[in-house]
């Protein structure tokens, strides 16, 4: 045990590097010498105390966790450096926060008698890398198009993204990971669907495009439709503008900026323009809001039923 410090302050918004961090910990220990305590029940005193009692067998090294001691107070951080004066020389204390301050008393008294480890999730414009890495670590590869759809599908937060991962690379087996396989299988939300069937337009795919519609209803039902014509809509108007913008000569990613857009989105946008002539853009603008009326009261057929007939008629090829 010599090579480890009486204390690890781990800390940070990447839960699951800190996870991580906790389960290489955790392995250095025998299951029955680990003890977990959340800092919002447990002051700092009942983690000396922890730290302080006798293994179950009354001896041995001994591992406490905390979780969450961004909650503990000024005293609870002036009860931890008096411990760490004097520590308990075969225990192990980690205390874990989701953000915390170098300079913070708390900190500077575990840097000094053992080690800070801090874990930020990337930035967004990183996650797409940041998700090429966590499979890896797991053994498995994948492309560059499906990191960045699998970011774009379940969203920002570290965690959901290492869970999909997760399940992905435990599915591949292995193999390479494609954006076919995030699509087949990342979870989806409503926003998901959303993408899904913006995307099954604008590859002129009527099929894909109806059976994300018939998957969203299953879900949330007939009361999702005027958002999710309203959704559609603005995408078909940025396909529009970004095929003026392309006619300009403008690429994706500055058109992104422009657009205030997330660049994945823009590069979308741009292909689908490449499959619509622009009187097919305005007709489908036409026929989305003459959809939006008909879901208002202005037709006596099931609203799934308008949906199904717009939707066929944005995304056929024109005669």
């Amino acid at each position: 045990m010599a090579e480890l410090k009486p204390v690890y302050l781990i800390y940070g918004s990447d839960r699951p590097k800190i996870r991580l961090a906790l389960e290489r910990l955790r392995n250095r220990f025998e299951e029955g010498a680990v003890e977990v305590l959340g800092a919002a029940e447990h002051p700092a005193e009942d983690a000396v105390a922890a730290c302080n009692a006798l293994g179950l067998f009354g001896g041995g090294h001994r591992l406490v966790i905390v979780e969450g001691v961004e909650a503990w107070k000024a005293a609870d951080a002036k009860t931890i450096a008096e411990y760490l004066k004097s520590s308990a020389p075969e225990t192990v204390l980690a205390l874990v926060a989701s953000e915390m301050k170098k300079d913070s008393a708390l900190a500077k008294a575990c840097a000094k008698a053992g080690e800070l480890l801090s874990y930020d999730a990337p930035k967004k414009r990183d996650l797409p890398s940041w998700v090429l890495k966590q499979f890896e670590q797991l053994g498995t590869s994948a492309d560059r198009d499906a990191c960045r759809l699998l970011v774009a599908v379940v969203g920002e937060d570290p965690e959901q993204l290492r869970s999909e991962i997760e399940k992905l690379a435990t599915w591949s087996g292995g193999e390479p990971v494609s954006e076919a396989d995030v699509r087949l299988l990342a979870s989806l939300s409503a926003e998901t669907s959303v993408f899904v069937l913006t995307d099954a337009w604008g590859r002129r795919d009527a099929g894909a495009a109806l059976a994300s519609v018939e998957s969203l209803l299953e879900r949330s039902g007939a009361r999702e439709l005027p958002r999710l014509v309203a959704l559609l809509a603005n995408h078909v108007a940025r396909v529009r503008a970004c095929q003026t913008l392309a006619a300009e000569g403008m690429q994706a990613r500055d058109a992104a900026s422009r657009l205030k857009v997330h660049p994945f989105a823009a590069e979308k946008a741009f292909a689908h323009a490449e499959n619509y002539e622009p009187d097919e853009l305005a007709d489908a603008v036409v026929r989305l809001a003459e959809l939006d009326l008909a879901l208002k009261g202005g037709s006596r057929l099931a609203g799934e039923l308008e949906f199904e007939r717009a939707l066929v008629d944005v995304t056929r090829p024109s005669r």
